[in-house]
């Protein structure tokens, strides 16, 4: 960081005067629990019994095979509890809400994944649990929403707005403004206001910590590539963390949705139609108009759905350490056949968009070469989704039978 809270020209803390001490503490609790190695082991050891890491890192003989070039191997953060990196930066935050003394916990959810991590920890810890998500997400993703009421959490739709992730976390940002007090926000992504986008890649850094050793051990070598999808940035600046000082080349992956040149998409660090601007308590890259508001933004994944990005990966495509591309909706899906199809492995909507470049490139590559790609969660959350796309007549006939239970 330049100075605190930026990185380059971007981050920093915009904030009203209400929240300026709430974010002080916080601050002062994440600086405190950096320097604290008795910190850092003990959740390490949490998230090593509570959590299934580390997560394996596999290597994709069949994919490789089939596409020839590079070796692939996936980080396999589909093998965490909840199904995604998520629980990652929630645990952590967690055991900070624990240190402050403070009984509730709210958050922001788009795909579902990070509300469902937040609803299990504050089970584990024993917090009162509040989530926010977008009306147009909690149909999407009905099966989260199912078991975050399971878990104990109060799952609020948001109709304002485009009714999508942005959305979302301008409603948890007005409650958190009236129950500082007692309530944490646990931000899902590496977004938002300073501390953070810092703290955030802080827990999610664990990715890349074991990757890097986990490479090195089955292979002898660093990888050539690293492919990450991004929506906020949480699970590419986990797995690029580990390797920033090291030769390797990092690229990120946006929704390109319908094509970037129809404007239906979710791409800030790719296109045309992102713009530097200042929202939701910091500066980065947004997709807005002329006027400075919001544009709306699609993609077939709703955790890649947001108008922001990190402001670390904005810095880092400014000084050209991370390469950014887009994949369309159409691209993702027929990855996900490919790779369910010769892997046996189900990648989320979202991480499929990593896929979706790594594929692309790998032919191109030498056998000699490695590459990495980030599975950040798994796609069972998505079948919905996905069953619609691949118009499966089956699991349409299954739920017009289930309709008909139900009204009989």
């Amino acid at each position: 960081m330049t100075k605190k809270g930026y990185f380059g020209e971007f981050g920093g803390a915009f904030l009203p005067e209400i929240l300026v001490a709430t974010f002080e503490e916080l601050e002062r609790e994440f600086t405190a629990i950096k320097s604290d190695t008795e910190f850092w082991n003990l959740y390490q050891s949490l998230m090593s019994n509570y959590s299934c890491r580390p997560t394996p890192l596999t290597y994709a003989e069949n994919l490789t095979q089939h596409l020839g070039g590079a070796r692939i191997f996936i980080k396999r953060e589909d093998l965490n509890h909840t199904g995604a990196h998520k629980l990652n930066n929630v645990m952590g935050q967690g055991l900070m809400v624990k240190r402050m003394g403070k009984g509730r916990v709210i958050a922001e959810t788009g795909a579902g994944q990070h509300g469902v991590a937040t609803a299990t920890m504050a089970a584990k810890f024993g917090f009162k649990c509040t989530i926010y998500m977008g009306e147009t997400d909690v149909i999407r993703q009905r099966p989260n929403v199912f078991w975050m009421n399971r878990l104990g959490a109060e799952v609020v739709p948001v109709t304002d707005g485009t009714r999508i992730l942005k959305d979302a976390i301008n409603e948890a940002f007005r409650d958190w403004v009236s129950n500082m007090d007692d309530t944490h926000y646990v931000l899902g992504t590496a977004c938002g206001p300073h501390p953070f986008p810092e703290m955030v890649t802080f827990f999610q850094s664990i990715i890349g910590k074991e990757a890097r050793k986990q490479v090195l051990d089955q292979t002898g070598k660093l990888p050539d590539r690293i492919f990450a999808c991004v929506g906020g940035g949480s699970n590419a600046m986990g797995i690029f963390s580990g390797f920033l000082e090291d030769p390797v080349e990092l690229i990120g992956v946006e929704a390109g949705g319908k094509g970037l040149s129809t404007h239906h998409h979710a791409s800030r660090l790719c296109s045309d139609d992102a713009s530097l601007g200042v929202a939701q308590g910091y500066k980065t890259f947004f997709l807005q108009n002329d006027e400075g508001q919001m544009n709306e933004t699609h993609s077939i994944a709703a955790g890649l759905d947001y108008v922001g990005v990190s402001p670390v990966l904005s810095h880092l495509r400014e000084c050209k350490r991370v390469r950014f591309s887009a994949a369309t909706d159409e691209e993702v899906i027929e990855v996900m056949k490919l790779t369910m199809q010769k892997e046996g492995i189900i990648p989320a909507l979202e991480s499929a968009h990593a896929f979706v470049q790594a594929f692309k490139e790998a032919p191109q590559m030498s056998q000699d070469q490695i590459i990495i790609i980030n599975q950040s969660g798994r796609g069972d959350k998505d079948i919905f989704t996905i069953a619609d796309a691949f118009q499966d007549p089956d699991w349409n006939q299954f739920i017009i039978n289930k309709a008909e239970q139900y009204h009989a």
